[in-house]
């Protein structure tokens, strides 16, 4: 990141998307150690300081405990989860709506996988304005090239890509 980021806490959402048994097991386990562990800093956080938090669970099929939600980030009481049945969120989901409610015009993207959901919620959220904020370290991808190519080369184009460390702190200074 080049520029120092500003967050405003009243307009932000954090949205942990694909966070599923299914999804978190295919990573590697040192992957998907640190990934879990960063994810939880950045929802501790964001809790902490009154920031929503917002699931988005794909489900296409009956449910199975390989689509539950990792129990390692599991929603708290009052937190919104949203169901999809496509690769993102915004085309099966009132997930805008919720948002928009909530008076949200920023969008802190976290997600498994980042050439899936993250890359169409990126697309997506930056076609109808909401300014975006991708976690890079909280999103991995199978292809290690194409989470590479995602976060320097297209992501910046539309989004300000940070770490979990740059967010966390940004927050303690908005």
């Amino acid at each position: 990141m080049t520029q120092q980021l500003s967050i405003s806490r009243h307009k932000i959402a954090v949205l942990i998307m694909d966070y599923q048994n299914r999804q978190v097991g295919s990573l590697a386990e040192d992957v998907r150690e640190e990934l879990l562990r960063k994810a939880n800093e950045v929802l501790a956080e964001a809790r902490s300081t009154g920031i929503p938090v917002i699931y988005v669970e794909g489900v296409r099929g009956e449910r199975t405990p390989e689509r539950e939600i990792h129990s390692s980030v599991t929603p708290k009481a009052g937190e919104v989860v949203v169901t999809k049945s496509r690769t993102g969120p915004f085309s099966t989901t009132e997930i805008d709506e919720v948002l928009k409610k909530q008076g949200i015009e920023t969008l802190a993207l976290m997600g498994i996988s980042t050439s899936g959901c993250v890359l169409t919620t990126v697309r997506w959220a930056s076609d109808i304005d909401y300014k975006l904020v991708v976690l890079s370290d909280c999103c991995a991808d199978q292809d290690d090239e194409v989470q590479r190519v995602l976060m320097e080369k297209l992501f910046p184009r539309q989004a300000t890509v940070a770490s979990s460390e740059e967010f966390i702190l940004a927050l303690g200074k908005a």
